[in-house]
């Protein structure tokens, strides 16, 4: 007996926005931009596919294929176009500083400097 299968497609189980923006929040650790924009296409696909994505971004379908693609490495203009057509945006944050006292302990609730303003009261 053959087993048949299908190859695997992403967009398939890109199913609501939690999910998609998990998706691409994981695959922009990868630090690789091509697969960030094979990403991408991924979610194109999943909400409808490069023509509609088309008439949102003004971009022609082929140059969306091409900027999508495995090989694609597109502009970053066009990623943000792309990104506020798929009804998601990039958000930048300060990765984990080293571990070291903040300047405010000395004021945390149960420091010595805590205690004495305690007294005073």
């Amino acid at each position: 007996m053959v087993l048949k299968t299908k190859p695997y497609d992403v967009a398939e189980f890109l199913t609501d926005d939690e999910t998609i923006a998990a998706y691409l929040t994981e695959v922009l650790d990868s630090d690789d931009p091509r697969y960030f924009a094979k990403a991408l296409g991924a979610v194109a696909r999943a909400k409808g596919g490069m023509t509609e994505l088309a008439g949102k971004t003004g971009l022609s379908r082929e140059a969306l294929y091409r900027a999508l693609s495995d090989t694609g490495n597109p502009e970053l203009g066009t990623i943000l176009k792309v990104m506020r057509a798929l009804g998601v945006r990039l958000t930048a944050f300060v990765e984990c500083k080293p571990q070291s006292e903040p300047e405010y302990a000395a004021t945390r609730p149960g420091s010595q400097a805590d205690s004495s303003a305690m007294d005073r009261v």
